[in-house]
């Protein structure tokens, strides 16, 4: 669902990296993602 309401508000992979989200879960993994994405500042990488 947060994948979907991105790619609805054509949200960048920082704006995807500065939303809270719970641990742990899916969701956790698309911060990770996004953050990877920016910079590369994934916590679990």
């Amino acid at each position: 669902m947060e994948i979907g309401v991105a790619m609805e508000f054509r949200a960048s992979a920082e704006d995807i990296a500065r939303i809270c989200h719970a641990h742990p879960t899916t969701s956790e993994v698309t911060k990770e993602a996004a953050l990877a994405a920016t910079d590369n500042r994934a916590i679990h990488s």
